[in-house]
């Protein structure tokens, strides 16, 4: 009897440890790819803007940017964000620099975000994932069941860059988790700071 609850204590110690272990594993969250990395040039990718041209990160060189990798308008925190980050719109271009949304797909629909915040981001589309498989930053079906017919069932890690002038990333946040997004407050910090 001594015996069998002794494993059983043992058993739900291990289970607890692993618990845990996973638990504080999701707290921190993915680790940010060695390509965005602070301190690391902004790779070069393509994607498209609203006109339907081609648009390299490479172009971004000559003004600072913050650019926001967003899963769509089908996402309640990428919306959220959204919101978020408009009340904030012109502080960050009058600090000279660009904002960018990269989006898988459709454009119209993310795009209807911003119109109705009425301000002038820019959005870049990456309907194939190709920037987002080269950059790390891939979700493998991690777009919900009834989503998937528009959005396709692949998505994308949220994620902020910021980066200078030089194409150099400055700051780079993965979300934690889903519901996790930075504060544009910090990214406007930031993007103060490379102003000095």
């Amino acid at each position: 009897m001594l015996d069998n609850l002794n494993w059983i204590i043992g058993a739900a110690v291990m289970l607890l440890i692993v618990g845990v272990s996973i638990f504080l594993k999701q707290m921190r969250g993915p680790k940010i790819p060695d390509a965005l990395r602070p301190g690391q040039p902004l790779p070069d990718f393509t994607a498209i803007d609203e006109q339907g041209n081609t648009v390299r990160s490479a172009q971004l060189i000559g003004s600072p940017a913050i650019m926001l990798f967003v899963r769509g308008n089908w996402c309640p925190f990428c919306t959220r964000q959204v919101e978020k980050l408009a009340r904030h719109y012109k502080d960050i271009v009058d600090l000279g620099a660009r904002l960018i949304f990269v989006t898988p797909k459709p454009l119209e629909t993310t795009r209807r975000v911003a119109d109705f915040f009425d301000v002038e981001f820019e959005f870049w589309m990456d309907d194939q994932l190709n920037a987002v498989k080269q950059l790390g930053l891939l979700m493998p079906a991690k777009v919900p069941g009834d989503h998937r017919q528009e959005y396709g069932a692949d998505t994308l890690w949220p994620t902020v860059l910021v980066v200078d002038a030089a194409g150099i990333i400055r700051f780079s946040k993965l979300s934690r988790m889903i519901v996790d997004r930075p504060d544009p407050k910090l990214l406007l910090s930031e993007l103060r700071k490379l102003l000095g």
